[in-house]
């Protein structure tokens, strides 16, 4: 559906400032009528907000500029209440990557945590597919739901439509759910807990032939207790692959200075000088 104009109250709203040395600081608000934005460059009143069309720039009190938008899925993981260490997106995009979710799929996550893989898997699965997410703590649990339907109410008033309802939140240890499995057919499963080795027994007899179970660990000696585990039990998966996945960010700034020509030649000079000065080391 086609973004509608305006802020409206209840929605989700992101503020952006520009700070010291190029950074940006991002600012997550639930717009309300008589609610403000604090800021470090001064406040800004909801009401100034809701009316306003995304992309618009408004002045905190201060005097600082604040760009105003709606934040994509991945500034609101980053951004939202949590409890445990969320799955950067960096790392979720890869997870989805892997193992090919598609529309109308089934997928079973252990470790609902703060949602941030809930939120992605329920827009991968689409209206038509299944999230099932397991979570063993109580807190975790909540806050994985309240976070998810922060998400689904916003978007419904910013975007017009609904959010798909299709994730079901589970307090239950994964390794007591062996009876729950039997009537469940998974396309692919998740694992984000401490001890994944304890859910594969489980998990295993539901998912499809030919389906993928990504886990996604912090460590090499979790990966390697995982291994040994698949051994011992001689369970009947394959690993095809074990990555490490890195996010670079690049700051391109102008250059203040121009130089003329024979500057110029003379700067090319000496770098070439100290190239060759530091080739040994660089090689």
């Amino acid at each position: 559906a086609p973004r509608p104009g305006p802020f409206r109250v209840g929605e989700l709203a992101l503020a952006e400032m520009r700070r010291k040395h190029n950074t940006t600081l991002k600012l997550l608000c639930r717009l309300a009528a008589e609610a403000v934005l604090t800021s470090p460059g001064g406040v800004l009143p909801h009401r100034d907000i809701i009316g306003q069309l995304p992309g618009q720039v408004l002045r905190a009190s201060g005097g600082t500029r604040l760009l105003l938008r709606r934040p994509s899925l991945e500034e609101y993981v980053l951004l939202m209440p949590r409890g445990p260490t969320i799955a950067y997106p960096k790392d979720i995009s890869a997870i989805l990557t892997m193992t090919d979710i598609h529309p109308g799929d089934t997928v079973l996550e252990t470790g609902s945590g703060s949602g941030a893989m809930s939120l992605f898997l329920s827009r991968a699965v689409g209206p038509k597919g299944r999230v099932l997410s397991y979570e063993i703590r109580d807190d975790h649990h909540s806050l994985a739901k309240k976070n998810y339907r922060h998400w689904c109410s916003a978007w419904q008033i910013g975007h017009m439509d609904e959010w798909p309802d299709n994730v079901e939140f589970i307090l239950k240890d994964i390794s007591t759910a062996a009876a729950d499995m039997k009537s469940v057919t998974l396309d692919a499963v998740v694992l984000d807990m401490l001890n994944p080795q304890c859910a594969l027994p489980v998990v295993h007899p539901s998912l499809k032939q030919g389906g993928v179970c990504a886990v996604y660990l912090a460590n090499i000696t979790q990966v390697i207790e995982l291994l040994d585990r698949i051994r011992s039990c001689k369970l009947p998966f394959l690993c095809e692959r074990i990555i490490e996945v890195t996010h670079r960010s690049w700051s391109v700034l102008p250059v203040p200075y121009i130089a003329r020509p024979s500057h110029c030649q003379e700067a090319h000079s000496a770098f070439l000088t100290k190239l060759r000065k530091f080739r040994p080391l660089l090689s």
